[in-house]
């Protein structure tokens, strides 16, 4: 069944990107810093409509019941998004800003995380784990170079230990262009 999922989304997305060659394009070379989750991110440009986001950086986890008490930490974090961006044209139409990639995406998203924290006391059992899925999100870069970006879906978790789970995805950065 995963392997069906995924093969579907990545058919689709082939095919959406061969239908939509006269349109609308992406910009390559993408450099920024993420402050609420602290960290750097690159997209790059590979088809009019299509890019590879890299991000390294942190995330955060919080974790509170009566037994235990309350324990939070944050983590170092890889996460690659294979984006297909499907509005740049609609937007475009509209007058509304695309520069940047100000625009809606659909993913696939791959993110793994350490089990150790940099900060906090919050420690996993396992070394790693890791979360593959997809997620829809959306984009948006402003005249200051200020960035917003939110993506949320549902994947395959999996961790050092050979355990897998259903896990949420939600991705929230806040942050600035440093260089296109």
């Amino acid at each position: 069944m995963k392997k069906r999922l995924l093969f579907s989304f990545c058919l689709f997305s082939f095919l959406t990107i061969n239908a939509q060659q006269d349109q609308a394009s992406v910009e390559d070379g993408l450099f920024s810093v993420n402050i609420l989750t602290p960290g750097l991110e690159y997209e790059y440009g590979l088809t009019k409509s299509t890019t590879l986001d890299l991000r390294l950086g942190t995330g955060f986890s919080y974790f509170e019941n009566s037994y235990f008490g309350e324990d939070f930490g944050i983590y170092p974090i890889f996460n690659a998004q294979y984006r297909y961006y499907y509005n740049l044209d609609k937007r475009l139409d509209k007058g509304k800003n695309i520069r940047n990639n100000s625009a809606n995406y659909i993913a696939l998203s791959g993110i793994v995380q350490s089990g150790k924290p940099v900060i906090g006391n919050l420690e996993y059992n396992d070394a790693y784990f890791g979360v593959i899925g997809p997620v829809w999100g959306l984009q948006r870069y402003y005249d200051s170079g200020f960035k917003l970006d939110l993506n949320l879906g549902a994947g395959y978790g999996f961790n050092e230990s050979g355990e897998s789970y259903l896990s949420l995805l939600i991705g929230f950065r806040l942050g600035w262009l440093l260089s296109n």
